[in-house]
């Protein structure tokens, strides 16, 4: 009974000293380099452009895929723009969300983001599109909040409706 508890306690000793092995010390997270968040963002359209995948870019540069064509009415600065989004890295990690709810912002208004004011315009009412925004039109080489610096975001934005400027 003795020499079973003992054995018993030995092995989950190596067990324990074989998964401690395996656990790695994490690394602090280092953002990228522009021009390493250059070569990820070539590579994701490339990606995208060989599963078929239609890529149009704005004037201002960024990259944006139609996912669904709506009514027609597109907005204009000062229109207030009900959509439902989801924010992700490039990885697919989701950053932020509305959910099942909206959010409103008057297009054109300062405090968005320019990648975010230049391309939601290229998208109807009752459409959606895929917002590629690289980091000088998103958040820069500061970051903020959970998006690192020198990082290239992804929107899936649908556009819920399109309260005109009056």
């Amino acid at each position: 009974m003795k020499m079973r508890l003992v054995t018993r306690l030995l092995l989950a000793i190596i067990i324990g000293v074989a998964v401690a092995s395996c656990i790695e010390e994490s690394e602090p997270y280092i953002p990228p380099t522009k021009a390493e968040e250059d070569a990820l963002l070539a590579e994701y359209l490339d990606t995208l452009t060989n599963r078929g995948l239609d890529i149009d870019t704005t004037a201002m540069g960024v990259y944006y895929i139609i996912d669904s064509i709506g009514n027609g009415t597109f907005p204009q600065d000062g229109d207030t723009c009900v959509v439902k989004y989801s924010g992700r890295f490039i990885d697919g990690s989701v950053f932020d969300s509305t959910g099942d709810n909206t959010w409103e912002y008057v297009l054109g208004a300062e405090g968005l983001i320019d990648g975010w004011n230049d391309a939601t315009r290229f998208i109807d009412e009752e459409g959606s599109a895929f917002l590629i925004i690289p980091s000088e039109l998103g958040y820069g080489a500061t970051g903020a909040g959970t998006i690192p610096p020198n990082t290239t975001i992804v929107f899936l934005v649908d556009m819920v409706e399109i309260k005109p400027h009056h």
